[in-house]
């Protein structure tokens, strides 16, 4: 049972106020049917928002099915909506890209978190439209779509039916047969209220309420109540949870069907998703295959390592100019190995150019004399043959190891170990190729040979001391300690004094050195992604915009939505579903377009890249979030909209 004590409804117009209901009371009984007539001002709109719970009145009191409603929120008249009224509109209000069996069963996903579809069906079936299930609105005739629109209504088994000008835009065939419909739903125990202007529809219902100026002018019994006889089945039950799987599911569904109906603008919109997004991935990937390429550099110094070379000092004790050099011996190798405690071990070296040849190729390039530990500390172990041995080195072994540069530019990329070569025009045979290192700077790390220290010194470049003395200290931990120590023992060996201690040796701190070129190459990598974040950015804001104008657009579909249920909850889920399916495809297509990028700047520009896992999983998700946070806005905006003006508007 309804039940209208008193319900005034008063709208402010500027300075004026407008009263569109001035005092209505009428109760309307379980199975009657009623029609609402008067002319255009009569309040009979008015009057059929506030029975289908679309507005609240001023004051008075509303009573439908023993609950008091009249000053509910707009969120717990729509609760109440979708099991108590069903709607029947004048323009149909069918949504263009779902079919008719999806319009019918669109109620049950605020009701039941899901659309039941087959119930869907079996309502068509009884509107006469069995055959036209999966037929869109512009597929059907104006008859037809009404009928969907009376199946629409009927899918929660609300306790009444409201009809507003249900025959308004049809002929005269078609309005015979919703006219027939309406009687039979009635017949069967439903409770219809008809809103219209014609006489003839109006003399259909068994009971006729006239209106004029905001109140019932009269009210009139052209028929029998007859109650019905079967006993009303409750609305479906609310499942109670929000957010369930299948309703995400089904929103994201119709979102993606959305967008597809306008396919232009739903592309331009993911363009800069898309471009800021494979941004991302491109310089991520870039910077990240600098970094590798980095690290490979560095991996050829080794680990915790200090060089020691020598400086322009004055001897103490010794007739030398300003400005000469305190050479490093061989002994101070061995006397730092022994006088230092955190030395793991060290590695002497000379260095000198020559000239190499193999048949009739020559090439000039780089000597470098070393012991054997140099192979573990600067990672330096042969991919093809053997390093020589200590004993090799104490008997002066004409043995070599050749560089990557040094082999293409003398065997061709051959294997060339086994083979003679001259260095200087002196035999050696090639025991070894070294790991390529790349380039550093202005050099090239692989084009260099290595050959014994003691035969680099004594049979190749004539020196009796050594350029410099790399020392490998047993912790990283020890390194600040293992620098003052050398240095102490240097300057009391060479007797240095005071004065020219800052220029007697140069000590490197490779730690250091590799420490400062990874962050470089980390901040690098960072500000290449900031910048390619930006354009993720730009492409938020369209997002955001295009979602303003699907707002306007869609207003009416907005209000259509709340009248049959929808709580401003589903409404902001919906449009917040649309926004990110929008940015998370146009993340998926900017993924892979990133990944194209890198392999045409690795082919084209030679350049090393690196597509990590982490950097995409890293893309998808910041350009998902792009679409919710940008979302949130105009997904608000359309929540917000009250239904009576979303379903004016035009």
């Amino acid at each position: 049972m309804i039940e209208l004590r008193d319900i005034r409804k008063t709208y402010r117009m500027g300075d004026n106020e407008v009263h569109a209901l001035a005092g209505v009371s009428f109760t309307i009984e379980d199975g009657d049917y009623v029609a609402i007539m008067g002319p255009s001002g009569s309040g009979k709109s008015t009057l059929m928002h506030v029975l289908g719970l679309l507005d609240v009145p001023t004051s008075g009191t509303y009573v439908i099915d023993g609950k008091e409603v009249s000053q509910r929120s707009e969120d717990e008249l729509a609760v109440l909506r979708r099991g108590a009224i069903g709607f029947i509109f004048q323009q149909f209000n069918l949504l263009p890209r779902m079919t008719a069996v999806e319009n019918v069963a669109l109620p049950l996903l605020y009701s039941q978190n899901q659309m039941d579809l087959k119930w869907g069906e079996e309502l068509l079936g009884r509107v006469g439209l069995g055959q036209r299930i999966d037929h869109k609105p512009n597929e059907l005739s104006g008859g037809q779509q009404q009928r969907v629109a009376i199946a629409r209504s009927l899918v929660n088994k609300p306790l009444m039916v409201l009809a507003d000008e249900p025959t308004g835009n049809l002929d005269s065939i078609s309005e015979v047969e919703i006219l027939k419909i309406l009687k039979e739903l009635n017949e069967q125990g439903i409770t219809i209220v008809v809103v219209t202007h014609e006489e003839d529809v109006g003399r259909q219902a068994k009971r006729l309420i006239r209106m004029r100026d905001g109140v019932v002018q009269s009210d009139e019994r052209t028929g029998p109540l007859i109650k019905s006889k079967i006993e009303r089945t409750a609305p479906p039950a609310q499942s109670g949870k929000d957010g369930t799987v299948g309703e995400t599911v089904e929103y994201f569904r119709q979102g993606f069907k959305t967008l597809l109906g306008n396919k232009i603008r739903t592309g331009l919109s993911m363009l800069g998703i898309l471009i800021g997004v494979a941004a991302v991935v491109a310089m991520l990937a870039i910077g990240r295959g600098a970094q590798k390429d980095i690290e490979k550099s560095l991996s050829s110094l080794g680990s915790n390592l200090l060089i020691l070379r020598s400086g322009a000092i004055r001897r103490a004790g010794v007739a030398s100019e300003s400005g000469s050099t305190a050479r490093l011996t061989l002994d101070d190798a061995d006397k730092l190995l022994e006088g230092v405690p955190s030395v793991k071990s060290m590695a002497p070296n000379v260095q000198g150019r020559a000239q190499v040849a193999f048949g009739n190729r020559n090439w000039s390039t780089q000597i470098l004399g070393v012991t054997p530990a140099y192979e573990k500390m600067r990672a330096a172990t042969p991919t093809i043959g053997r390093f020589f041995t200590a004993e090799e080195n104490q008997k002066r072994s004409r043995v070599v190891l050749l560089g990557a540069t040094v082999v293409r530019e003398l065997f061709g990329g051959k294997d060339p170990v086994g083979e003679m070569i001259k260095i200087n025009k002196i035999s050696f045979q090639v025991i070894g190729v070294l790991p390529e290192k790349g380039s550093g700077g202005m050099r090239d790390q692989d084009d260099t040979v290595v050959i014994p220290l003691a035969t680099a010194m004594f049979r190749v470049l004539g020196k009796n001391y050594v350029d410099s003395i790399e020392l490998e200290i047993k912790d990283q931990l020890l390194m600040d300690q293992a620098q003052d120590e050398v240095l102490d023992l240097m300057y009391s060996k060479h007797r240095v004094p005071p004065s020219q201690q800052q220029q007697a040796f140069e000590l490197r701190n490779m730690a250091d050195i590799q420490a400062a070129l990874t962050q470089t190459s980390n901040t690098l990598a960072l500000l290449l992604a900031a910048i390619a974040a930006i354009s993720l950015l730009v492409g938020g804001i369209g997002i955001m915009n295009i979602m303003l104008v699907s707002v306007t657009e869609r207003t009416k579909e907005i209000g259509l939505r709340k009248a049959i249920g929808a709580r401003r909850r589903d409404i902001l889920l919906q449009f917040l579903a649309e926004a990110v399916v929008v940015s998370a495809i146009g993340g998926v297509f900017g993924i892979i377009l990133g990944w194209v990028i890198t392999i045409l700047v690795t082919t084209l520009a030679g350049w090393s890249t690196s597509v990590s896992p982490g950097s995409v999983i890293l893309a998808f998700v910041f350009s998902a979030a792009i679409g919710i946070i940008f979302g949130i806005y105009p997904a608000r905006k359309a929540s917000a909209l009250h239904p009576i003006q979303a379903l004016r508007y035009e």
